[in-house]
């Protein structure tokens, strides 16, 4: 692999929409507003227009309980709009004819996927015959497009969704390369978070958004590694630190929570995982806590490095094999009660992928079932497993890390 990392992309999941017959006009003006506001110019935001509607069109007609998911991404220099559609069937046996011009299987001309895929600046699909559909669709002014050509693909993404009946989800999950804290400044506000407590006047969550701070390139600053865990010890390549928090309980306070460990991980000058969450403990004091998980991916030394606390679910899975191993949380709540913090090592299997979710998805998930979502983007990886393992009666919270390691 190269001597960087590709490019650590900031999303917020901005609404999920599920009324299946109301899906392409909702999503058509919420796709469009959110555009607007993030500079697009108007034939961007109509071609955004007609990728959601011939998304949110196929949900409607075939799909069985279908999700349309918004999401706002952002680079240090540029702001964009995704995406993300899943379902739960009927799928399709053969994903490249299904998206050649000209094929429907209800009368129409057949161009929906072609047009999306075509209209969008990063267009993935992954399909599971007889069991569901997961499509993604990233657009980017043509400037920013140019960028992000060039800069790559983001090696980890993930999605939350709250608990049915809450608009609020205590779930949030953040990432960063290693070497210096994202924040810098020390600027403690809870921006740049994923799932934000978004205001009734502010359906779209635009203050959140435009909250986002900018990421020094932290790959360029390697520092040494003492031994108190907050040096970057990755000094022959740059590493990535990913955080997932599970706030206690549900609703706005545990959404709180969440932000707030959000917030620490990024502000944080630590560079190991058990010194990361003890700087997130002292942050979630006085709040209702959660449970946390952090690993430190070294690519270059094929090494991660993991310290949880709390029923976070965490798997090295190789995709090769199918394989998965399990990284143990310990016992505990961080902000209330912490056992004794370490940091635990597991290797990192050629091209395998670090998987991370909250008790918002079962663990009954085996990689083998699902056959061929590691190809893909770690968004569609993620939507995948919360397709598939994903419960209504709780916070949700998946994260992907995968790369070309």
């Amino acid at each position: 692999m190269g001597s960087l990392i590709p490019p650590v992309l900031d999303a917020e999941d901005v609404v999920w929409l599920r009324d299946q017959e109301a899906l392409p006009a909702a999503a058509r003006v919420a796709a469009v507003s959110l555009a607007r506001r993030i500079g697009f110019d108007e034939p961007r935001c109509a071609e955004v227009a007609l990728a959601v509607s011939e998304a949110a069109t196929n949900l409607r007609k075939y799909a069985v309980d279908g999700a349309f998911l918004l999401r706002a991404v952002r680079t240090p220099s540029d702001a964009g709009l995704e995406f993300v559609t899943t379902d739960d069937g009927p799928g399709m046996a053969d994903v490249a004819y299904s998206l050649a011009d000209g094929t429907s299987t209800s009368g129409t001309l057949g161009i929906g996927l072609g047009a999306i895929s075509r209209l969008a600046d990063s267009f993935d699909l992954h399909s599971l015959p007889g069991r569901g559909t997961v499509l993604t669709a990233r657009f980017w002014t043509r400037e920013a497009a140019r960028r992000a050509a060039v800069s790559g693909s983001p090696v980890v993404e993930g999605l939350t969704r709250a608990i049915t009946g809450e608009d609020v989800c205590g779930d949030a999950w953040a990432a960063r390369r290693a070497g210096v804290p994202a924040a810098g400044t020390g600027d403690r506000r809870p921006a740049r978070g994923l799932s934000p407590a978004v205001p009734a006047e502010d359906p779209l969550g635009w203050a959140q958004l435009t909250g986002f701070r900018r990421t020094p390139d932290s790959s360029r600053h390697p520092v040494a590694a003492p031994s108190d865990g907050r040096g970057d010890s990755g000094a022959d390549g740059p590493a990535l630190l990913v955080l997932l928090c599970d706030g206690l309980g549900h609703g706005p306070l545990a959404g709180r929570a969440a932000q707030a460990a959000v917030a620490a991980f990024r502000d944080s000058d630590a560079q190991q995982p058990d010194a990361i969450l003890m700087d997130i403990h002292k942050a979630l004091r006085g709040g209702r806590g959660g449970a946390v998980a952090v690993v430190r991916i070294e690519p270059r030394e094929r090494n991660v490095y993991f310290c949880g606390v709390g029923n976070v679910s965490t798997f090295v899975v190789d995709p090769a094999t199918g394989t998965r191993r399990s990284l143990a949380s310990a016992p505990g709540i961080v902000g209330h009660h912490m056992p004794t913090l370490r940091s635990v090592r597991q290797r990192l299997p050629r091209d395998g992928a670090v998987i991370m979710h909250s008790d918002g998805l079962t663990e009954r998930w085996q990689a083998t079932a699902l056959p061929g979502f590691l190809e893909h983007a770690p968004l569609v990886a993620a939507a995948q497993l919360l397709r598939e393992a994903g419960v209504r009666r709780d916070d949700a919270g998946v994260v992907v890390a995968k790369g070309p390691w």
